[in-house]
């Protein structure tokens, strides 16, 4: 019994760690993962995360394509960008 109690444990903070990865913009499957391996550091790191969202962004100035400042190449034109 207390094993079956232990797999629901984790298999809800795997959830919950894994929403709240999702939320703030990041995989859901690897959040989940962290959070049913980790479930009290997990769940902590996730809500310590960053948000993706939030992230400063700029135009390539080559395909014009939005993207994150920490790309260093256009994922659709191959462009080197140079963030100034």
């Amino acid at each position: 019994m207390s094993g079956l109690f232990f797999v629901v444990i984790v298999l809800f903070f795997g959830l919950a760690t894994g929403i709240v990865g999702k939320i703030k913009g990041s995989s859901f499957l690897l959040w989940f993962l962290i959070g049913a391996c980790l479930p009290g550091i997990g769940m902590l790191a996730a809500l310590l995360y960053r948000w993706e969202g939030r992230e400063p962004r700029m135009r390539c100035p080559r395909c014009g394509k939005t993207m994150p400042m920490s790309v260093q190449v256009c994922t659709t034109c191959g462009e080197d960008i140079v963030w100034e």
